[in-house]
């Protein structure tokens, strides 16, 4: 069987020879081509070829069009990315400066002209040709309550959120989700066959249940009405949300979820059980410091956990690139060790 067609048998609870194994690399793609991040980012063949040339060396699953969160930014008109040899790039620039910024705030008509779009659809044409069918191309895209983030910063984004004026925060929201769907429609079109939906602010970590209910989720169905959510997964960026697994399955119908290392995977799969894939996730940031020893054990222990009854797989976060190659190695090997039949 293909990658592809072991993550569908999870999906779908269908015999297959091993679980779905991802494993995230992307930063560690510059040093792959042994190239300058800023350098490396700014041509999306480079980052289709640094994927590919990962994918043969540990031999997982999938692979990334993500460049880096920012990219979304530049797409809506930020104009500084600070890169760094040593981290993930982050926005430098805030397209929002100030709440009067808003009104001036405007969607480009279509993103698939804008420059920074370019590197995107280059490297997606290049996964797509060369493993479109047979490996998920994972893609990432920002829920609508998210994007303000990087667009105006955290503080200042949850103090409009939260305490108004709500009309500009919902002028914003809706800008943001008309961005949203041009982009996860593009980025469908060019190739990716899982979308991944970051949502931190759809997680109990950063707002109540309650909240997540009455403010965040409308907005989410909004986001994804237009395309369905057959390919799309639930990501809170890491952030724990076990308490509202029932929702979102009830609310927006994701039956995918990438769960949380801060979240209790035994919960997480009794909660999803067989209704959908439950994805437990690797602390790849304790990485850094373990033994290869420690960090097979800890693949075992999750592989153990999520494995019985099917409807599993196993992944990272996003790897930092300070995590030893022996530990992504190691992680990797354990993961094909452990998740086969028995």
């Amino acid at each position: 069987m293909t990658p592809l067609e072991i993550l569908a048998a999870a999906i779908n609870g269908k015999p297959a020879p091993r679980i779905p194994i991802f494993c995230n690399l992307l930063d560690q793609g510059a040093r792959e081509l042994a190239m300058t991040s800023k350098d490396y980012f700014s041509n999306g063949a480079l980052v289709a070829e640094a994927q590919l040339k990962m994918l043969k060396r540990y031999g997982h699953d999938n692979v990334w069009s993500l460049h880096y969160v920012g990219k979304e930014a530049e797409l809506l008109g930020c104009r500084e990315i600070l890169f760094a040899n040593d981290g993930a790039p982050n926005v430098a620039d805030f397209v929002i400066k100030s709440l009067d910024d808003i009104s001036r705030f405007e969607i480009p008509p279509d993103i698939t002209q804008v420059p920074a779009w370019q590197s995107v659809a280059s490297c997606l044409q290049i996964l797509k040709s060369e493993i479109g069918n047979t490996h998920p191309i994972c893609a990432y895209v920002t829920a609508s309550t998210t994007l303000p983030v990087i667009l105006m910063g955290m503080e200042k984004w949850m103090e409009l959120f939260l305490l108004g004026p709500f009309e500009l925060r919902d002028e914003l929201l809706r800008k943001c989700a008309d961005f949203f769907h041009q982009y996860i429609s593009a980025l469908r079109a060019a190739g990716a066959n899982v979308l991944v939906y970051s949502s931190p602010f759809g997680s109990p970590y950063f707002l109540s249940p309650d909240k997540i209910k009455k403010m965040v989720l409308p907005w989410m169905k909004h986001d994804l009405e237009p395309g369905g959510v057959a390919d799309v997964v639930y990501y809170c960026g890491m952030a724990p949300f076990n308490n509202v697994i029932d929702l979102v399955f009830d609310e927006l119908h994701i039956t995918k979820h990438y769960t949380s290392p801060l979240d209790d995977l035994t919960t997480a799969k009794r909660i999803i059980n067989t209704r959908g894939l439950t994805c437990g996730v690797i602390d790849d940031i304790k990485m850094i410091h373990w033994t290869v020893e420690e960090t097979r054990a800890e693949v075992k222990r999750i592989i153990d956990i999520g494995k019985p009854g099917g409807h599993f797989l196993f992944g990272n976060g996003v790897m930092p690139l300070a995590v030893p190659e022996a530990n992504i190695r190691a992680m990797v090997d354990a993961a094909f060790e452990y998740g086969g039949l028995e």
